[in-house]
């Protein structure tokens, strides 16, 4: 037996400064983006950060270690977050809390029925908002003791992330792109464009998703997303 192990291992514990001290959060999420925007949060907040971007990534990590807290997407590229969330709630032991995000809240009664503890609407840079959101699902002794002052402070991510998600984009779509991928091309850019303020590209990616909705050939469209995304690659002031 190392020396070590004669010593108890202890957890940080929370303060009200720092209220996610000891906490580790695993963030599956694909747009780099919204995960440095979560970076960022758990950084305010005191909590370690593991990040994977897609379901794949995500079982590696959960071979390793157990989190103690899930936040997943639920659009990722290899299939639904929601399946990542209904094998989490049934593991053994189960993290101590799983949390859904999505740009879509209309998909929140599904993730509730997949059985998370709490729901996120992105785009996620409210620092107060993350950290309720976070402690409300989490037992006592996780939690600070003693009053706390919300911070009132938003995040704003590295716009080098947005580049990331554009140059990701891009990638999907230089194949020509089958359905489920044009699917996963609007959802993606549907929440990337709103949480960086592109409304150009935002009303572009849901008119890609309309088309897509009415079973319609979306050629003109996704080729107008496709220049779109071209020109921010080309032309970073654009963004």
């Amino acid at each position: 037996m190392d020396d070590l192990d004669l010593f108890p291992k202890t957890t940080p514990a929370p303060t009200a400064a720092r209220p996610l001290l000891g906490l580790t959060v695993l963030v599956v999420e694909d747009s780099r983006f919204a995960c440095e925007a979560m970076r960022l949060l758990c950084l305010r907040s005191g909590a370690r950060i593991r990040r994977a971007d897609c379901l794949r990534s995500a079982r590696r990590h959960l071979q390793v270690y157990r989190p103690s807290v899930a936040l997943v997407d639920l659009g990722l590229p290899d299939g639904s977050g929601l399946d990542l969330i209904a094998e989490l709630t049934h593991g053994q032991p189960r993290i101590e809390a799983i949390i859904a995000i999505s740009g879509d809240s209309h998909m929140e009664p599904d993730a509730r029925a997949a059985g998370v503890d709490g729901f996120l609407a992105k785009p996620i840079t409210s620092l107060s908002s993350f950290q309720e959101a976070i402690l409300s699902t989490l037992p006592s002794h996780r939690r600070p003791m003693g009053p706390r002052v919300l911070p009132d402070e938003n995040v704003a991510p590295d716009r080098i992330a947005y580049q990331d998600d554009m140059a990701h984009i891009a990638d999907v779509l230089d194949d020509p792109p089958d359905e489920h991928a044009l699917d996963y091309v609007a959802q993606f850019l549907c929440g990337v464009a709103r949480a960086a303020d592109d409304s150009v590209l935002e009303a572009a990616a849901r008119a890609l998703a309309h088309k897509r909705a009415l079973g319609q050939p979306a050629r003109s469209e996704t080729a107008a997303l496709a220049g779109l995304i071209q020109h921010r690659l080309s032309d970073k002031m654009a963004i």
